[in-house]
């Protein structure tokens, strides 16, 4: 029963880091059952929402369930690719349970995401490029990508000293609406809504809708709708930044 009870630590752990790294539900839970399944659990329920996991297993015992609290949400979809990878060595037989936790465990303690720099030179370069992919003039490119890269680092800092997710991505897109009124002003920009446009889309939360898309495309309602409200109310906090931008100046 112990070894059972190890296995459903395991698929816990499985679904916990892939949940918090921007996996869909419907991936989370089939990957739980089918890491169960190669442990020779037949009998395995998942039920997974944005905020919580909730799994359990059938035995000649009392059914045991364990249900998991899910605080911190990111993007992270190199883990979500490893514990695929370990999913399907377990599937292989390559791996016992406890040098599957041991994998998992090293796994969720890895931090994988790039440098801070990193981050912040992709966003801004990405910025000037949605710019030029929304047919703005090239001289407007730097006021672009300076813009888009302040205004990332400003959501990062306020996540960090606020821990409210929409009210830094509103301070953030305000940030980017006052710089792109000033390099239009100085003279160094010349069309303000092409550079606003370029410069917030880093913020959008793109993954989020497909995600949410497609998990009420796999049936999962309560995920899917709470994915797509969450993105809605993180695009009105950048549209709302960008707005009160406008009603001041």
């Amino acid at each position: 029963m112990i070894y059972r009870y190890d296995v459903m630590e395991v698929c816990l752990l499985a679904g916990k880091i892939m949940l918090q790294s921007g996996a869909e539900t419907y991936r989370v839970e089939d990957t739980m059952m089918r890491i169960a399944a190669s442990f020779g659990i037949r009998e395995s329920h998942s039920y997974v929402t944005p905020t919580g996991i909730i799994f359990s297993i059938e035995t000649s015992e009392p059914t045991k369930t364990k249900l998991i609290r899910i605080n911190e949400r990111s993007t992270d979809l190199e883990k979500v690719v490893l514990v695929n990878n370990i999913s399907r060595k377990i599937s292989g037989g390559e791996l016992t349970v406890d040098e599957a936790y041991d994998e998992l465990e090293d796994l969720q303690r890895a931090n994988l995401s790039y440098s801070f720099l990193t981050q912040v030179l992709a966003a801004a370069i990405s910025s000037g490029c949605f710019l030029i992919m929304f047919q703005g003039d090239w001289n407007d490119f730097l006021p672009a990508l300076v813009s888009g890269g302040v205004g990332y680092i400003s959501v990062i800092y306020f996540h960090r000293v606020v821990p409210i997710k929409f009210f830094a991505e509103f301070l953030a897109s305000f940030f980017i609406g006052m710089l792109s009124f000033i390099f239009v002003s100085l003279g160094l920009g010349q069309e303000l809504d092409k550079i606003i446009i370029g410069s917030v889309m880093p913020l959008v939360p793109g993954l989020l809708i497909t995600n949410a898309v497609r998990d009420l495309m796999a049936g999962h309602l309560v995920s899917g709708l709470s994915k797509g409200a969450e993105a809605f109310l993180t695009a009105f906090a950048i549209g709302t930044g960008i707005a009160v931008v406008f009603m001041i100046m």
